[in-house]
């Protein structure tokens, strides 16, 4: 046995070796990562840090549940409109892009793409203001999807042990904040686990603060995240017919192009020509300030396009009809409730103690798909069919 580990150990030395002379002095080395706990298989084990923190991403269920959430635009019958998987796959591999220009540690960078989004409710960014609302109304603070990430992934996900993934990757996908527009983002090193759990705290209470990443990487994927995005979505926009390429506006097509193609291809360059060799990333003035006015574009005539908020009222009240149903679930001890066999069944001990009845629910339905959810609704809300024979 012995004689077959050694040469994987000797490879990790050599990754490691690898890593020190050829990553930036700025970037963080995979021997730097620190966990809530110590796990002596993972220190004596061939695996490096980030790397295994990604790989723990991809095989969790709440990775899995991407596959149903919306990115932007929910309830439209078109198989070519962005759901959540691929905008995770298209920032994973745009920010990986950008890291490898600057020598940044790439599974780090992958590690954060992967879970950056996670904690998103059904229906996106509408679902996450409703639930928002709700959560505050019950005095458990406000809903943040990436507070929500990182609870699925340090307190939840394994029946409430969670993946103890290091606080690189946990840092990253807490700050990183896509909505938010900056020129440039330069880290805030040296943060602990203390750290990560006060900053969780704030951002739940003061959905407004602003939150720095710990590390170049989270940097990195913060940028990136907005790269991934703008103009993918101005393409699905243009597929359902809200806007046409022409209305972008001029200096932005000027200076970014007009297509997904060009605007991706323009972004990242500028960011790398801005950011090699500096402790810190960012677009140059000219670029930063045309990205701006796209966000503002996309904003006004996609995000806030009342074509595709037909049936926002409709869905606000079946987040909060569907709330009141679980706690009443938790309350009669239901078990025959989703709640309690999809979720609360076989769930540690200690997340059950430390949760309140909102709390729970609030994790149980951030966690649903969209197609989960509106499954739950027909089961709960509409008259079922009754058997031929009693």
């Amino acid at each position: 046995m012995e004689r077959r580990i050694s040469p994987l150990l000797g490879a990790k030395k050599e990754l490691t070796r690898r890593e020190e002379s050829m990553l930036s002095p700025y970037a963080a080395l995979s021997t730097t990562a620190v966990r809530r706990r110590s796990e002596e298989r993972v220190e004596r084990g061939h695996r490096q840090h980030f790397s295994l923190d990604a790989d723990r991403i991809l095989h969790s269920l709440a990775y899995t549940r991407y596959v149903d959430k919306t990115q932007v635009f929910y309830l439209i019958d078109n198989d070519h409109i962005t759901h959540r998987v691929l905008h995770v796959q298209f920032l994973s591999k745009i920010a990986r892009d950008v890291g490898r220009f600057l020598r940044l540690n790439e599974d780090l960078i992958e590690a954060i793409a992967l879970g950056h989004d996670i904690g998103h409710a059904p229906f996106g960014h509408d679902g996450e203001r409703y639930l928002s609302a709700i959560c505050q109304r019950h005095g458990i603070g406000g809903f943040q999807h990436n507070v929500q990430s990182v609870r699925f992934l340090d307190r939840i996900e394994r029946k409430g042990r969670g993946w103890n993934l290091s606080i690189q990757v946990l840092d990253g996908i807490l700050c990183h904040d896509g909505e938010i527009h900056e020129q440039s983002l330069r880290p805030q090193p040296g943060k602990t686990f203390e750290d990560l759990d006060r900053e969780m705290d704030l951002k739940s209470n003061e959905p407004e603060a602003t939150l720095t990443p710990m590390t170049l990487e989270g940097c990195a994927v913060r940028l990136a995240d907005t790269i991934s995005y703008i103009g993918r979505d101005i393409e699905d926009a243009i597929r359902l017919n809200l806007v046409n390429r022409e209305e972008i506006p001029a200096n932005c097509a000027n200076l970014l192009g007009t297509t997904n193609g060009a605007i991706v291809y323009n972004l990242v360059e500028d960011v790398i020509k801005n950011s090699v060799d500096r402790d810190a990333v960012g677009f140059s003035p000219e670029v930063s300030e045309a990205l701006r006015e796209l966000k503002s574009f996309n904003y006004a005539r996609i995000y806030q396009n009342p074509k595709i908020k037909g049936e926002v009222g409709k869905i606000g009240r079946l987040f909060e009809t569907l709330f009141d149903l679980y706690l009443g679930d938790i309350a009669k001890e239901n078990h025959e409730s989703a709640l309690f066999s999809g979720f609360l069944g076989g769930m540690s001990q200690e997340y059950v103690d430390s949760h309140s009845p909102p709390e729970v629910v609030r994790d149980f339905m951030a966690g649903m798909t969209d197609k989960f959810f509106m499954r739950q609704c027909q089961q709960r809300l509409l008259p079922q069919s009754m058997p031929s024979r009693f």
